[in-house]
């Protein structure tokens, strides 16, 4: 670990309350004493941990640059494990960083990205999985998101691995000693013990692996694009999702012409929903760009929310947009559900049946119009059957909803909640991190191959060599076999201050 003392702004910028410096290091009492004068006169080298101190803070020329609290922490007991002050100040941009400039001038330097978390982790106080969820926690956008991230930071999903890595470590230990004592004649009931006990851990990566959908959509949201015509009611499902006045709203077509793009909480579920311009023929070319625009979007959504006035008969319009979400995930909400409808979900499948889906069909299928037997394979008929996924994991929910009263809310929360996979499975048995995704896959591809070895009938040493190779895979989740570079541009993904 570098002796060098750190320093930086630690809170998110902008207006606020309070800002936070934090200087970490060996040196960190010293720098901070040179320019924090405490009002009972002692200095921060001779104040106990855990001590909130009341001062001010003093420039080079002894004038006052701001009232403060020096929060003191002393090696290990502080987040870093070394010695640590966090300077509280008034949450001015001009004033932090001018107590900022004040802590480098006196021995300091700029923390790197993450440098502060990486400390952490290379001080013991966390492992590496551990500090990953730090930002997790600090990015999280649902209660859900939160809550994985926690328990993530407490260490829930690396006990996990860390426990396959001590039934690996244990096995390994069992093959060698009938290496070690061949007269024994061990090695057929060694062998039969492990290949038992890696078929469990396989399943236990294929459950971990199987929350890897649900586990990236809590933490990196789910793009969603709101399409239809224009004033069926795009902007005001935006407003309702998000619980806030975001989208102008009118009764003049065309009123949104670009992209707006939040963040909504919707059972829990991060929706980055973006709503798009209406689509439809235009001559007005900043509008016509916007419906490019909006057209580009459900190419590139995970899900799309297709928006119809159900208070009107259907048009080619209308056709034209179910049509363009043919072989998407989507959900249709037959809107104005307050006015009456008109439009039924009987309509909107008999008019899908219909529907040429050239070369947008579901991977793997046929780019020929498809039966109408198929595309029924494909269709939720109703509300009752949204819980029964589909054989190529398609189906088509059709909903009457009302922007204007809410109705139909509570099913369309029912709704993404099943998309996004949420259930009640434990927050520590989320997987959210591609980088863990990944090394979970080797090490079920060397737990595989340790069976192949066993039903090959080859020696022990060999499967001993596929179950090391597994352990030191899982190694690079908490740190303990990962490489320095690849640590370091771990942290270098962390903001400045963190």
């Amino acid at each position: 670990m570098s002796s060098e003392t750190i320093a930086a702004i630690a809170t998110a910028p902008g207006a606020a309350g309070i800002g936070i410096i934090r200087v970490s290091g060996a040196e960190a009492f010293a720098v901070c004493d040179r320019v924090f004068a405490a009002a009972s006169g002692t200095p921060l080298m001779e104040t106990p941990g855990g001590r909130a101190v009341y001062g001010h803070i003093v420039g080079e020329a002894a004038e006052t640059v701001d009232e403060a609290m020096a929060l003191v922490m002393r090696a290990p007991h502080s987040y870093t494990t070394e010695d640590v002050v966090e300077l509280q100040c008034h949450g001015g941009q001009a004033v932090l960083r001018r107590v900022l400039s004040l802590v480098l001038a006196h021995g300091a330097r700029l923390a790197e990205r993450g440098e502060f978390t990486k400390r952490a982790f290379l001080g013991g106080r966390l492992d590496l999985s551990q500090a990953q969820a730090v930002m997790d926690v600090v990015s999280a956008r649902t209660d859900r998101a939160l809550a994985v991230a926690e328990s993530h930071l407490a260490g829930h999903f690396s006990g996990r691995i860390q426990a396959m890595r001590d039934r690996c470590l244990a096995l390994i230990a069992h093959l060698e000693a009938a290496i070690d004592f061949p007269e024994d004649d061990i090695d057929d009931v060694a062998t039969a013990e492990v290949e038992r006990a890696v078929t469990e851990m396989r399943g236990e990566l294929r459950k971990l692996l199987a929350t890897a959908h649900t586990g990236r959509i809590l933490r990196d949201g789910l793009l969603t694009a709101i399409v239809g015509k224009p004033n069926v009611g795009k902007s005001s499902l935006l407003n309702a999702l998000l619980r806030e006045e975001r989208a102008i709203v009118t009764d003049i077509p065309g009123t949104t012409r670009d992209s707006i793009e939040e963040t909504a909480d919707v059972g829990g579920v991060p929706l980055r929903i973006i709503d798009t311009a209406g689509i439809r023929e235009t001559s007005d070319t900043v509008e016509r760009i916007g419906v490019e625009k909006a057209r580009s979007y459900v190419e590139k959504a995970a899900l799309v929310l297709a928006l119809f006035d159900g208070s009107r008969p259907l048009d080619e319009e209308d056709r034209e947009i179910l049509s363009l979400i043919a072989g998407k995930q989507a959900i249709i909400l037959l809107n104005k559900a307050d006015l009456g409808q008109v439009v039924t979900e009987k309509e909107i499948r008999q008019t899908l049946l219909r529907l040429p889906l050239w070369g947008r069909c579901p991977e793997g299928a046929d780019k020929q119009t498809l039966s109408a037997s198929a595309l029924r394979g494909r269709l939720c008929r109703s509300r009752q059957r949204v819980t029964q996924k589909q054989n190529d994991g398609f189906y088509l929910p059709v909903l009457s909803v009302s922007t204007k009263d809410e109705r139909g809310f509570d099913a369309l929360t029912d709704v993404i909640v099943h998309l996004a996979g949420l259930t009640e499975t434990p927050e520590a048995a989320y997987v959210t991190d591609e980088r863990d995704i990944a090394i979970l896959r080797r090490a079920d591809e060397h737990l595989r191959a340790a069976l192949t070895t066993i039903a090959d009938g080859l020696s022990v040493d060999f499967i001993s060599i596929d179950l090391r190779s597994a352990w030191e895979t899982l190694g690079e989740i908490t740190g303990e076999t990962a490489t320095e570079d690849l640590i370091d541009e771990i942290f270098s993904r962390f903001c400045i201050g963190k």
